[in-house]
């Protein structure tokens, strides 16, 4: 069985946020790997942010029941993105038969989008 998911995110949503809570909402969402891939680049975040939601929607779940930091997007040594799941996740993907991942991610000057299928 095929399974998709996509999701879009404007990036000033991140560039927005108070700077007081954005450390504590970053410090939730994403991994130490993907904060250090970032750095401060919030069209990054985004992306991430999108495909960690898309992932979500693929295991029929949404974000809840499976935490932000159980779906982490690393780069490939070509830059591409790459699924790593954990915990809760991780189970969801085994139980569903899931063996095989594909993510794309982009991004406008305002928009970052994530399309992710499965098999």
């Amino acid at each position: 069985m095929l399974r998709n998911g996509v999701d879009l995110i404007e990036i000033d949503r991140l560039e927005k946020i108070n700077p007081g809570i954005r450390t504590r909402f970053i410090d939730r969402v994403y991994t130490e790997t993907e904060k250090q891939i970032c750095g401060n680049n919030y069209a990054c975040f985004a992306g991430r942010f999108a495909a960690k939601e898309a992932v979500s929607k693929v295991l029929g779940t949404g974000i809840g029941e499976i935490r932000w930091k159980d779906i982490e997007i690393l780069r490939g040594e070509e830059g591409q993105p790459i699924l790593k799941l954990h915990a809760k996740a991780k189970s969801k993907e085994n139980e569903l038969g899931i063996q095989h991942w594909a993510i794309s991610i982009s991004h406008s000057r305002t928009l970052a989008i994530a399309f992710v299928t499965a098999q």
